[in-house]
């Protein structure tokens, strides 16, 4: 186990007092590698959140640039970053945060062989993003690549979130969850978002991130959490692998 030096030890003092964390697991997340998906309103505080943490590697992925119409929800760029690359930005960001994280900024449109290389460079991977294709990919992805997944989607006052362990050979994944065929995401310009639902719904991606590392199994690993902002209400639901879904089909072959 890799020892801690003194900035190391007060940076992550408050979490290394949790007997679930403690040394073996922060040198465990410092050694991490994770793929963040889309750094806008969910990628912003999950990505935050998991530098602060320590988390030793992080590849930001977004191919769109800053628009001032973000800043209200992503919380990750400034005024000044309007007109850059977004992955630039949450650079950045996450590096004045915690100077001692590596943050790889991938700003390129991902095609599946792309997506797959990132995939197969990581521990896990957070899913930010906020259409169903580009859902559907990742989850294929980390299918194919036995990485766990992250997800959470939010609109208007509502959100969600689940864990797929795409590294165990009988737990659903996100196509499990929604069918391919006739999906269509609702985008945020046009039914609107209240900013601090992303921060809620970030914030617990990235707790349950953290939890898959550090290996805590009582998280929402097969469950799905739906979060009503206006009522304030939590919702939890448990999920099973489809028998018919092609993804989870080939993974159990695979394994």
């Amino acid at each position: 186990m890799r020892e801690l030096n003194d900035d190391e030890l007060h940076r992550y003092a408050r979490q290394l007092v949790l007997p679930e964390v403690d040394f073996a697991g922060q040198a465990r997340l410092m050694d991490a590698r994770v793929l963040i998906v889309g750094l806008g309103g969910l990628g912003s505080p999950a990505a935050l959140y998991l530098a602060g943490a320590g988390v030793g590697h992080l590849a930001v992925a977004d191919h769109d640039r800053v628009d001032v119409s973000n800043l209200h929800r992503q919380v990750l760029h400034r005024t000044s970053d309007v007109g850059r690359p977004k992955a630039e930005s949450a650079r950045d960001a996450l590096l004045a945060l915690n100077p001692l994280v590596e943050v790889t900024p991938v700003m390129a449109h991902m095609d599946a062989a792309a997506l797959a290389a990132q995939v197969a460079a990581v521990d896990l991977v957070l899913d930010c993003t906020d259409n169903f294709d580009t859902r559907f990919a990742i989850n294929a992805a980390c299918a194919a690549a036995r990485k766990p997944l992250v997800s959470g989607a939010a609109i208007r006052f509502e959100g969600q979130v689940s864990v797929f362990r795409l590294d165990r050979p009988h737990a659903p994944c996100y196509r499990c969850l929604y069918r391919e065929a006739g999906s269509e995401a609702e985008p945020c310009a046009r039914v609107g978002v209240l900013g601090p639902v992303v921060g809620v719904i970030g914030a617990v991606q990235a707790l349950e991130a953290l939890k898959v590392l550090l290996g805590i199994e009582t998280g929402l690993a097969g469950r799905l959490l739906m979060f009503d902002g206006r009522r304030g209400d939590w919702r939890v639901i448990g999920l099973k692998q489809d028998p018919d879904c092609p993804v989870c089909r080939a993974r159990r072959e695979a394994f």
